[in-house]
C-alpha cells in the first residue's frame, strides 16, 4: 500500500503544484468517486446509472463493498466445508472459529443475555461485513467502503430496526415504549422525559454511524498527509520520518479495522440488550 501511496501522491502533488498547491488530492483518494484509480497504470470509469431521475451509479465504494462481500462469502463457504470434513479447525478455519466464538460469547451472550441466539446471526453478519470492508482499504489500490457515511448510516439504520423490533417482540409495542420512561418520575417531568427518550432512540444509531465513518476516514487521511509532507515541503530529507510514521499508522490501521468492527457490534448488542431486557 505504501508504494501505491507514493505513486498516487507523487502524481497528485505534481498536479497540485501546477495548479498552485492545496490538499484536495487527499480527499480525492479518500472520498467516493465514479472512477477506479490505478495510477500510474490508468483509470477505469464506472458506469453512470439513473432510474426515474434517481442516481444509482456504481461507485468506487460500491465496487470494494462487493469485493469485500465476495471474499467474505468465499472464506465462509470454505470454512463451512472444512468444518464438515473435520471438527478440528486449522488455518483460516481456526481463525474464523475464534472470531465467531468471540462474537457469540463475549459480545452477544455477555451483553444481551437470555435470548441472545435470536440476534446472533445479525451481529455476526455486521461484525464480519464491517471487518472485511475495513480491511479492503489496506490492500494496494483498495478503498474503504466504511469511510462512506452512507454505508455506515445504512448499517446504523439496520441496527436501529433490530433494536426496536427486539424490544417490541419481547415487551410488546406499548410495553416497550412505556419502559423507556423511568419509573417514579414527577408528572411535570414526564413531557420532557418523553422527548428526551424519543431523541435518545435516534442518537444511538447516529453515534454508531458517525463513529465508524470518522475513525475509518481519519486513518487514511493521516497516512496520505504524512506521505504528502515529502512533496508539500519539497524536500526528501523528511522522507524517512514520513514513511516511518506512515508505516506505523498503516500497521495500526489493521488493529483499528478489527477494533471498529468490534465497537460497532458490541454497541449494537448492548442497545439490543437494553431494549429487550428493560427491567435491568
Amino acid at each position: 500500500m505504501i508504494w501505491e501511496l507514493a505513486t498516487t501522491v507523487t502524481e497528485a502533488a505534481k498536479k497540485e503544484g501546477e495548479s498552485g498547491g492545496g490538499s484536495g488530492w487527499i480527499m480525492h483518494h479518500v472520498l467516493d468517486s465514479h472512477q477506479l484509480d490505478f495510477s500510474p497504470f490508468g483509470v477505469i470509469d464506472l458506469p453512470h446509472i439513473e432510474v426515474f431521475g434517481i442516481d444509482i451509479s456504481i461507485t468506487k465504494h460500491i465496487v470494494f463493498m462487493w469485493f469485500a462481500v465476495i471474499v467474505l462469502f468465499i472464506i465462509i463457504n470454505y470454512v463451512a466445508k472444512q468444518h464438515k470434513k473435520s471438527l478440528i479447525p486449522t488455518g483460516i478455519s481456526n481463525l474464523m472459529e475464534i472470531l465467531i466464538v468471540f462474537v457469540r460469547d463475549d459480545i452477544a451472550k455477555a451483553t444481551i443475555g437470555k435470548g441472545y441466539e435470536k440476534f446472533l446471526s445479525y451481529l455476526l453478519t455486521v461484525f464480519f461485513f464491517i471487518l472485511f470492508c475495513n480491511l479492503t482499504g489496506l490492500i494496494p489500490y483498495g478503498n474503504t467502503p466504511t469511510s462512506n457515511i452512507a454505508v455506515t448510516a445504512t448499517l446504523a439504520t439496520l441496527s436501529f430496526i433490530v433494536i426496536q423490533a427486539g424490544g417490541m417482540m419481547k415487551n410488546g409495542a406499548f410495553g416497550y415504549f412505556k419502559g423507556l420512561i423511568p419509573h417514579g418520575i414527577p408528572m411535570w417531568l414526564l413531557p420532557i422525559m418523553i422527548v428526551v427518550e424519543f431523541l435518545g432512540l435516534f442518537t444511538k444509531p447516529f453515534a454508531l454511524a458517525v463513529r465508524l465513518f470518522a475513525n475509518m476516514t481519519a486513518g487514511h487521511v493521516v497516512i496520505f498527509a504524512l506521505i504528502g509532507l515529502i512533496f508539500i515541503l519539497k524536500t526528501y530529507f523528511v522522507a524517512p520520518v514520513s514513511v516511518s510514521f506512515a508505516l506505523f499508522i498503516f500497521l495500526l490501521e489493521i488493529l483499528v479495522a478489527l477494533i471498529q468492527a468490534y465497537i460497532f457490534t458490541v454497541l449494537s448488542s448492548i442497545f439490543i440488550g437494553m431494549a429487550v431486557h428493560q427491567e435491568h
